[in-house]
């Protein structure tokens, strides 16, 4: 009797050691759960999914920061205490964000979606709801261990004015092109839609809940099962899908592995074929579900062509490489890029948004870059194949040496250069007469090296109206095509 009551405390003093191991980091979280939208019909899972992952975030030890029914500005003040808190705690602070309600991608851009928006064009989304890169830029702004994004967010658009425009779902937002330690999930894949569900719960967060008590089982195993039991409750309508560029190993209950993350090695179409080979195919679809990657993809579908697990793959495969198009074509974000889009998918979602930025880019003036910008370009390096981003310059960027303005001809010496002259009447410059003569010289040299007064206004002829976010390549920044310089533009801006 003794010894067996030994065993069970000495059993339950394990369990809180290897509790108390797991929090030893600092955890934070908010949850938002946003159910009683004002212009359309209300939500009624996200509050209960928000209650629930509060006391499951709670019970994995976290100091949680709970909050409901949030308009824009709400939620951008909560966002921004979200952050204050996890600065304070410090950089050894895991901070995770749980979002239960409706999402929008506008223009290739995600947005969570307030209580008090009432749009009437996709122009009113930016203005009125929350940039998902907003909160990600806010998180990232101060030092923490991880990042971790929870969304239940791609519900179906049910804003009317706007539906058959926007395209579905959420875009793609890769964690990797970001910074380390960050992990996002999603309630289903880019560029589908999420069910609410008929429990009191989402399909999501249902199995969000009961995969995340399993001891020691990392985040990314912990998804794992979450893709599996969605895709399995919903008859494969809905696949949730992550990203991750975490650099340190996490569990929500239990140590897990401790230490820094190794790297996945990815493996090919033909090395998932093998794997496949011969398997029932219930078996073979929950282990593609689980890995959730276009390789495992492609080797289902080219093994197991019949329904209804060949459709479903097929269908992903397809979304999937639509909107790894579609986020290509808006991080180039030239008219060019959205052509090829639509030559590629004439007849996707995504088409009405692209042809509208193709048209917006294309009757936008174009300020070419004057010859001796482009030989300036070409001198520094840039090569006949480098994009247009490395050869065109706008007519007023800083060049390595000057130019002359009338035809090419080599300009004068600097040295040469004759300097105003002199006004009657302006008294001569003072001198220092304890200088040193070589010392006089090299200033005279610098007075005439460095002449300042404007240029002759002979060759650039800025077009009309004002010229704001003139900008060359870059994300968010771009906007021009091959042999011209174009306008920058915000995503989602106009």
């Amino acid at each position: 009797m003794f010894r067996r009551a030994l065993h069970k405390t000495l059993l339950a003093a394990g369990i809180l050691l290897v509790s108390h191991a797991a929090f030893a980091e600092n955890r934070v979280a908010l949850v938002i759960g946003q159910s009683a939208y004002r212009t359309v019909t209300p939500l009624p899972n996200p509050a209960n999914d928000a209650k629930a992952m509060s006391q499951l975030l709670a019970d994995a030890g976290f100091d949680v920061t709970s909050a409901a029914d949030l308009s824009q500005n709400e939620m951008r003040q909560k966002v921004g205490e979200f952050a204050a808190k996890v600065a304070a705690k410090g950089p050894d602070t895991v901070a995770l964000v749980f979002y239960a309600g409706h999402g929008l991608q506008i223009d290739g851009e995600n947005f969570l979606v307030p209580v008090d928006v009432d749009p009437k064009r996709e122009a009113d989304i930016p203005l009125q709801a929350v940039r998902l890169n907003d909160v990600l830029n806010t998180l990232t702004s101060v030092p923490s261990k991880m990042r971790i994004l929870l969304l239940d967010a791609c519900r179906n658009n049910p804003f009317p004015d706007i539906n058959k425009t926007a395209g579905r779902g959420l875009a793609i937002v890769d964690a990797k092109t970001g910074a380390p330690g960050t992990f996002m999930s999603f309630s289903t894949s880019p560029g589908a839609e999420a069910e609410d569900g008929s429990g009191a719960d989402s399909p999501y967060t249902t199995a969000l809940l009961a995969a995340a008590k399993q001891p020691g089982l990392s985040i990314e195993d912990t998804f794992k099962r979450v893709r599996v039991s969605v895709n399995k409750a919903t008859e494969g309508r809905q696949t949730p899908w992550d990203s991750s560029s975490l650099t340190d190993n996490f569990a929500f209950f239990g140590s897990g592995n401790p230490g820094t993350k190794q790297p996945v090695t990815k493996r090919s179409v033909e090395e998932w074929r093998r794997d496949l080979q011969g398997k029932p195919v219930e078996i073979a679809n929950e282990l593609i579900v689980a890995d959730g990657t276009e390789e495992a993809y492609e080797a289902f579908v080219g093994l197991f062509a019949q329904p209804p697990f060949g459709p479903q793959a097929r269908e992903w495969l397809d979304r999937r490489r639509r909107m790894v198009a579609w986020n290509n074509a808006v991080i180039v974000n030239t008219a060019a890029a959205y052509r090829a889009f639509i030559a590629q998918y004439p007849d996707s979602d995504l088409t009405v948004t692209a042809r509208k930025l193709e048209e917006r880019l294309r009757n936008r003036p174009n300020f070419a870059a004057s010859p001796a910008a482009v030989a300036g370009a070409s001198a520094n390096g840039a090569s006949a194949g480098a994009p247009a981003a490395a050869t065109s310059l706008p007519a007023n960027a800083s060049l390595a040496a000057p130019t002359c303005p009338c035809g090419g001809a080599p300009s004068l010496p600097l040295k040469k250069v004759d300097l105003p002259p002199k006004k009657r009447g302006e008294p001569d410059t003072p001198k220092r007469a304890s200088a040193p003569p070589r010392r006089l010289r090299e200033v005279d040299d610098e007075d005439v090296v460095v002449v300042r007064r404007p240029p002759p206004p002979v060759y650039y002829e800025p077009g009309p109206g004002p010229s704001i976010g003139i900008g060359i390549g870059g994300f968010g920044g771009g906007g021009f095509e091959r042999g011209g310089v174009g306008m920058g533009r915000q995503r989602g801006g106009y």
